[in-house]
């Protein structure tokens, strides 16, 4: 079951601004990988549900969070239907993640108090996931629906609304301004930050120095907001 709360979940990824994404098959890796983004602030992070016997690197990590790293917050990204987030659930998810908004999905993870961030691509699916008890939409892909621009034209009519963009968020200044200038809640970003083979220490370090780089540019950005 999961080792955090849903407000607590909720609450750090608002806090935070930042969830990197990331898949590697090797589970020794994926923990690594979740350490080294730990140490750099980016304390919830998202595992992408991608390869085969995925679910199976998921549990190595969620074992080493109960054991090393309680603060770590896990989510399982790429799951598109309930069956796949019950098992992601019975193996310690944080919070479930999906390109698409499935309602069997959010049913399941609203009594199960399991946050559930659905890809949503209009303001109608935005408002059919509200409907549904969702408290962060995911933005997907972020570039394609309509980028920062999309965030703002969304928040305009619906201000209550909190918007997490996948895809289109680079680690940039200019990008992170755009985003979060436009009212994004957090932004998850993937390969753009989480690269590399990840065969020595160097590139773990840079990493963490990475996630605390881009952790310290939202909070300055929110500052002038």
């Amino acid at each position: 079951m999961a080792k955090h709360s849903r407000l607590e979940t909720l609450a750090a990824i608002k806090s935070i601004g930042l969830v990197p994404v990331f898949y590697k098959p090797e589970a020794e890796k994926v923990c690594r990988i979740a350490a080294a983004c730990a140490e750099g602030g980016a304390k919830v992070v998202e595992f992408t549900n991608r390869g085969d016997r995925a679910i199976d690197v998921f549990k190595e990590l969620a074992y080493y969070r109960d054991e090393k790293l309680p603060e770590l917050i896990i989510g399982a990204g790429s799951v598109s239907d309930g069956s796949t987030a019950a098992m992601y659930i019975a193996a310690g998810a944080d919070f479930i993640v999906s390109p698409i908004l499935d309602r069997e999905t959010a049913l399941l993870c609203n009594k199960r108090k399991i946050p559930y961030s659905p890809g949503c691509g209009s303001a109608t699916e935005i408002h059919n996931a509200h409907e549904l008890g969702v408290e962060i939409c995911k933005i997907f892909p972020g570039a394609q629906v309509g980028g920062p621009a999309f965030a703002k034209a969304i928040k305009a009519p619906m201000p209550w609304t909190e918007l997490m963009p996948t895809g289109g968020v680079s680690p940039t200044d200019e990008s992170l301004e755009e985003w979060f200038s436009a009212g994004i809640a957090a932004a998850g970003i993937g390969s753009k930050l989480i690269k590399g083979s990840f065969t020595s220490e160097e590139e773990y370090e840079k990493l963490t120095e990475k996630a605390a780089e881009i952790i310290r540019k939202i909070s300055e950005i929110r500052a002038r907001l």
